[in-house]
């Protein structure tokens, strides 16, 4: 009866693990059947915090090479004036409170080491960027990507971590606190050039992503796949703890019966022997010399 239960009970799993799986990888497409360009994809994957605009535009870029010259900055003071170059970082998550210069660890986001708002702790490899914000928010959700596809999301989790402009598009202020989406820490229409938006788009477009492609969405959507993943693990523990008791039931029936039967039988025994009369007698019974 054990081995009866325990075989429901993994049959049980196994179909549950399938249908999971089934479930979250049919929202899994191309980048290209998502997106038509590199416009929709900065645009739409993250919820219209990236605004994209031509290059001639005054447009910030997602990376550099130069940690001594950002050019985010001339692109700040181009839009807010000559002195507006952030001595804050207004975002709040990881953020820290005001820009400052990042030691030699700082190796993964090094265009901002010289001014960042991030900590190179929180920014200190690929892994840690992708995992900081917890499993729903990994980029890689729909498995491994290309290696040149990765590197777009690296360099946008280094903008967003690090670069002290962006907290000039913060999207709600602190006059706003009282709006039921108020947060610190999303951005909303941060200018960015169009040419990194189409690399972005070309590098990605054989890859795979989750749901519509808002990237927040996704989220959403693989905390209800979490959520109903665990519900139906919790009713097949609840059938294999059925099974289970059943099986002890069963177990326990048979050897209250067996029990029985034996003492009755003990009874009978006893009751033919006091008769003179019992059911089992020696070989050398009845046998006289």
């Amino acid at each position: 009866m054990r081995l009866i239960a325990t075989s429901k009970s993994a049959l049980a799993a196994a179909l549950l693990s399938a249908s999971s799986a089934t479930a979250w990888e049919e929202s899994c497409t191309q980048f290209k059947d998502i997106y038509t360009d590199g416009t929709e994809l900065c645009e739409k994957m993250w919820a219209n915090s990236f605004e994209v605009v031509d290059d001639a535009s005054r447009a910030y870029t997602m990376w550099f090479f130069n940690e001594n010259d950002n050019p985010n900055d001339f692109v700040t003071r181009e839009l807010f004036g000559e002195n507006k170059v952030p001595d804050m970082c207004h975002l709040k998550y990881y953020h820290k409170d005001v820009p400052s210069p990042e030691g030699d660890e700082m190796t993964e986001c090094h265009p901002w080491k010289n001014n960042a708002c991030c900590d190179s702790s929180t920014v200190q490899s690929v892994a840690k960027l992708n995992e900081g914000y917890g499993e729903g928010y990994k980029w890689d959700r729909c498995g491994p990507m290309s290696q040149a596809c990765e590197r777009f999301f690296v360099m946008e989790a280094c903008l967003y971590e690090c670069e002290p402009s962006a907290g000039l598009f913060r999207k709600f202020d602190e006059s706003e606190a009282l709006d039921p989406d108020y947060n610190e820490w999303q951005l909303h229409k941060m200018p960015i050039q169009k040419s990194f938006c189409d690399s972005w788009y070309t590098a990605c477009k054989n890859d795979y992503f989750c749901g519509d492609g808002d990237f927040f969405a996704c989220q959403a959507d693989w905390e209800a796949t979490q959520a109903l993943a665990a519900e139906r693990g919790a009713a097949v523990q609840e059938e294999k703890e059925k099974n289970e008791l059943t099986g002890l039931i069963v177990g326990l029936s048979v050897a209250g019966a067996l029990a029985v039967f034996g003492l009755g039988f003990a009874g009978y025994l006893y009751h033919r022997e006091k008769q003179g009369n019992p059911v089992f007698t020696s070989a050398d019974a009845g046998v006289t010399t």
